[in-house]
């Protein structure tokens, strides 16, 4: 797969499902490289954290500017949206990744009425940067 593109073909945002990193772990020797910050964004910091998404939950569109972010999915599902209109969409459950290329507007929503998403998250630089995205 191109780098910067996900399972739909739309330009930005890569999925990596968990049992791809764990077969990449069996024949890595138990490493797998999810993604490789490429500085699109300019920055050589680094900010990792978590992020709970409480049960029905929408963070609503937004970006991160110039920042590249990576988001695992640790609990609970949810449905990213992305894109013009936010239109391209994908599940990510338990051990799944996804990577945000600078700039590029999204939304996580969670799907559960009553159990909460964490989420632990890299971005490229450790400001904080979320632009609020109304397309």
């Amino acid at each position: 797969m191109e780098k910067g593109m996900s399972d739909t073909g739309e330009r930005g945002v890569r999925i990596v499902r968990a049992e791809d990193q764990r077969s990449d772990r069996e024949a890595g020797g138990g490493r797998a490289t999810a993604f490789t910050f490429t500085g699109e964004g300019g920055s050589t910091r680094t900010w990792i954290g978590t992020v709970s998404l409480k049960p029905g939950g929408c963070t609503g569109g937004h970006h991160h500017g110039r920042h590249e972010v990576v988001v695992y999915v640790i609990a609970g599902r949810a449905e990213l949206s992305w894109g013009e209109k936010l239109a391209a969409r994908a599940e990510i459950g338990p051990g799944d990744l996804a990577y945000f290329s600078p700039g590029t507007p999204h939304q996580e929503r969670n799907l559960s009425d009553t159990e909460t998403v964490e989420f632990l998250v890299v971005r490229s630089d450790n400001e904080r940067i979320a632009v609020p995205w109304e397309d």
